[in-house]
């Protein structure tokens, strides 16, 4: 079994033509851990989420946009049997996950919170097989541990209670049986062998970091160390390997003189270590960050889950397949009384609270927040389609001519009846493929009348199509002419020529049965140049 750990200083970025199966491959790894992938959850896409042969499970910032986060890609078999984000459990709402938190009591729930708002922490279980043929549980911790910023003394602080708190679940997770393992950025070169220029020994050593690393790491040639748990597993293998780094300044360009420091862990528990570790390796050779893979390789086997876990970006609802409901983008605001409100309705009478002012509010009530499911309901500034049980009920739709103030009426076919032999339907005109002629109706409220046929009855599809066209208007009426009083017409432009397929609007008597004299050259029925080209190109 193989495990991979990378610093990506942004996983977008890398992302090729070939989406992210490539990279994922060219580490040659079963879990593969990246860190400071800069994505949330908002810029999250599926060639990102989703790789071939992979599952996948994702920390995002909580607090800022492009900052931290990290990812861990599991193969199809190495799937894990349980996944977590965070380390302190207060994201674990949901199936699935590792358990095991460990004493937190020196941490206030505001401080829990704050150190898992950040993205820096999933958690796999994995069942294995080790080499001496038993089954197990192997964890794997993918941590991007904050910097110590210098110029923000809290940052170091943040730090330090970051690499308490991952210490205290690591070790739970331990005791709870199985093997531990931390992967990722710990943002701290343990020894002076690690790091290009460690200047003064003495103050190299009294770094906040670098004593943690001390009383948290086991090494071999040191003796009185049987309460340390974890190995440095580099280190365990090449201890005395020199210009051995993973990180370097990509504005020095140091990379190319090997001028960095070794800052990226694979961390093992001491009894995986002594009896399973088999290889650990830098991969300075990788280029695409200003870090470097590192990797180790075991002599377990991994048993993959037969299913992914809750965790897993499969999962999440923009990837599953599944439509998602409006409600899930909005927060739901309970509407709340008056205190004399409420104790009306529990009594008729106001409670007596200690401080409370007696007067009562005078004028209209406060108009809440609206819901916006009442803006598709019907009649919400529009007349609607209404039945009951003695009489059909559906209010033919009207629209109102901004410019005049007429109204037109319309049938269930979204029609306007005319008398002209042309039919004006929304958007354009069609001729009348016979004669008008009055058709029995139902009494409607307001005086309206719905055409439904000889005696029959208006079925549920023509009132599903009046209610759809109250919400849905369609495009605005032409004009009313401003010379005749009367709605224009809608044409369009089919001889050939620079004109063609423009549209414009003249008064209905051009074409209609009802002949209506010619407006005078100072009318405005539309482009009075192109309607006097036209009436000559009729003529």
């Amino acid at each position: 079994m193989r495990l991979a750990s990378w610093n990506v200083n942004g996983l977008r970025a890398g992302l090729g033509p070939a989406g992210l199966r490539p990279l994922l491959d060219s580490l040659g790894a079963d879990v593969v851990c990246l860190q400071e992938t800069k994505v949330t959850r908002d810029l999250l896409e599926e060639p990102l989420a989703i790789v071939d042969g992979y599952n996948s499970y994702f920390s995002f910032s909580r607090t800022r946009n492009g900052y931290s986060g990290v990812a861990t890609f599991c193969k199809v078999s190495a799937t894990p049997e349980a996944a977590e984000e965070g380390l302190s459990g207060l994201f674990a709402k949901h199936d699935g996950t590792v358990g095991s938190y460990g004493e937190t009591e020196g941490f206030t729930t505001e401080e829990l919170q704050a150190l898992d708002s950040e993205g820096r922490a999933v958690i796999t279980r994995h069942r294995i097989r080790t080499s001496e043929q038993q089954e197990t549980t192997l964890t794997v911790i993918n941590v991007y541990c904050p910097r110590a910023d210098p110029e923000k003394p809290e940052r170091g602080d943040f730090k330090l209670r970051f690499y308490h708190l991952l210490q205290a679940r690591a070790e739970a997770l331990l005791r709870a049986g199985g093997h531990v393992v931390i992967l990722g950025d710990i943002n701290t070169a343990h020894k002076p062998i690690d790091h290009c220029d460690p200047g003064d020994l003495e103050s190299f050593q009294e770094h906040p970091g670098r004593r943690w690393l001390d009383s948290f790491l086991w090494e071999p040639d040191k003796d009185s160390q049987d309460g340390k748990c974890f190995v440095d597993t580099f280190r365990f293998l090449h201890p005395g390997q020199t210009d051995a780094y993973t990180c370097w300044c990509n504005v020095t360009g140091s990379r190319q003189l090997n001028y960095g420091t070794r800052i990226d862990y694979i961390l093992a528990d001491r009894a995986l270590a002594l009896s399973d570790l088999q290889d650990a390796q830098l991969m300075p050779d990788v280029f695409g960050s200003d870090h470097c893979p590192v990797r180790v390789a075991l002599r377990s086997v991994c048993l993959g889950a037969p299913r992914c876990p809750p965790l897993c970006t499969r999962f999440l609802p923009e990837f599953a397949g599944t439509q998602q409901k409006l409600s899930r983008f909005l927060v739901k605001v309970e509407r709340t009384s008056l205190p004399e409100e409420r104790g009306q309705k529990r009594g008729g009478r106001e409670p007596n609270v200690a401080g409370a002012s007696k007067k009562r509010r005078v004028g209209p009530p406060q108009k809440g927040q609206g819901d916006l499911r009442s803006f598709f309901t019907a009649g919400n500034g529009r007349p609607r389609a209404t039945t009951d049980s003695a009489n059909y009920q559906s209010v033919m739709k009207t629209r109102t001519a901004e410019d005049s103030g007429v109204e037109l009426p319309l049938d269930a076919s979204g029609r306007i009846t005319v008398e002209h032999g042309v039919e004006e339907v929304a958007g354009g005109t069609q001729p009348c493929t016979g004669s008008l002629r009055e058709e029995p109706t139902l009494g409607l409220a307001n005086g309206e009348a719905l055409d439904c046929g000889k005696g029959s009855v208006p079925s549920s599809s023509n009132q599903s199509a009046a209610l759809w066209k109250s919400l849905l208007p369609g495009p605005a009426r032409p004009p009313h002419c401003k010379a005749h009083g009367e709605p224009c017409v809608l044409r369009t432009v089919k001889k050939p020529g620079p004109n063609s397929g423009r549209r414009f609007t003249s008064a209905p008597g051009l074409w209609g049965s009802r002949q209506i004299p010619a407006p005078a050259v100072t009318s405005s029925c539309g482009p009075v140049g192109g309607i006097l080209e036209l009436r000559g190109q009729l003529k």
